[in-house]
């Protein structure tokens, strides 16, 4: 049952990733563990439309995404915004992702972020409150693969925090 409502979230976010206009305000995070690598490697999928929203409203009401303009100013913003929106603890202590860059696609940007030195993963705790500021009906689903398990918890405004157990 769990999987079909998460293949439903998948589902409904690819499907309105081809319109411009969507009232579904979803973002998706994936984030796996690279024991080899020692390296958390985070992939958020965001509507390009709703994260230039918040940008413009936050920071710059001229910025458009996509386009190619100024990418380094772009993706300063796109750095400060993240960090100050997603909060990770790993093992109960607080680490800051790095910032690695974005890409688009097809309505939805790829932001790719890194957290180094990890030796290992016994409680993973993420605050996502991503867009939150903009939709309140905004859903945040954090899909992880730590130690071999998969899990995945679905933010909102009124639950922002997931900690799962490894």
């Amino acid at each position: 049952m769990k999987s079909i409502k998460l293949i439903s979230v998948i589902a409904i976010f690819f499907l309105c990733s081809f319109n411009t206009l969507h009232k579904y305000y979803v973002s998706i995070t994936q984030i796996e563990f690279v024991e080899e690598q020692q390296s958390v490697q985070i992939i958020s999928r965001i509507f390009i439309d709703d994260f230039e929203s918040v940008l413009r409203k936050r920071y710059d009401k001229n910025i458009t995404l996509d386009r190619g303009d100024d990418e380094t100013q772009i993706d300063d913003y796109i750095k400060k915004y993240l960090l100050t929106k997603i909060e990770i603890s790993i093992n109960n202590q607080e680490v800051i992702p790095n910032f690695i860059g974005k890409k688009y696609d097809d309505g939805i940007m790829h932001c790719y972020l890194e957290i180094e030195n990890i030796k290992s993963i016994s409680t993973f705790q993420i605050k996502n409150k991503v867009l939150f500021d903009m939709f309140e009906d905004q859903k945040n689903v954090i899909r992880t693969n730590i130690n071999n398990k998969n899990k995945t918890v679905v933010l909102t405004a009124q639950n922002d925090k997931g900690l799962l157990n490894f």
